[in-house]
């Protein structure tokens, strides 16, 4: 049992749509508006094209995913943090760490490490039964919350790197002369 992650590419788009949308399937039955609940290939394409996609390939085969958006990719992004959207663990997986594992080497190895992201930024909806509290044993922290597509919409951000952070969160206070 061999497992990896790695940047998606587009040959990826099939295996990539048919986990999120499996692994999507409460989110639909919680009828609650997430793109990737009802992504089509197309969109797929167009995200692993656009952003920062991951994938952990266990055996050949993908068993989980999850996406980074840029600030300076995306216009509609009013952080300067890295946002991660898009997550999903392959059903027949579940509640074996394989989504912690995949999160953490991002938070860790890409955006701390690579990116040198002071912080990231994700949002799941408030009604959802277990998705907040999971993202806040994880260290996210609520920090700004609103209505979108008829569902309150609660934004974590976790700190990734505390000294750079404060340095960016309060840039004038750490201007010398």
């Amino acid at each position: 049992m061999t497992q990896h992650i790695r940047l998606a590419s587009v040959e990826d788009a099939p295996a990539v749509l048919d986990l999120t949308l499996r692994a999507y399937e409460p989110i639909r039955e919680l009828n609650i508006q997430f793109t990737a609940a009802t992504a089509d290939l197309q969109l797929v394409i167009n995200n692993i094209e656009r952003n920062a996609t991951y994938v952990q390939e266990q055996d050949g085969c993908i068993i989980a995913t999850v996406t980074v958006r840029f600030p300076w990719a995306d216009s509609q992004h009013s952080s300067p943090y890295p946002f991660i959207w898009w997550f999903a663990v392959d059903p027949a997986y579940k509640q074996q760490g394989i989504g912690s594992k995949l999160l953490t080497w991002v938070e860790e190895k890409v955006l701390r490490d690579q990116v040198k992201a002071p912080a990231v930024d994700l949002a799941t909806a408030e009604r959802h039964p277990w998705l907040v509290s999971i993202y806040e044993r994880r260290g996210y922290k609520v920090f700004y919350k609103k209505e979108k597509d008829g569902d309150k919409m609660v934004y974590l951000r976790k700190i990734l790197d505390e000294t750079l952070y404060h340095v960016i969160d309060n840039p004038v206070a750490n201007v010398s002369n």
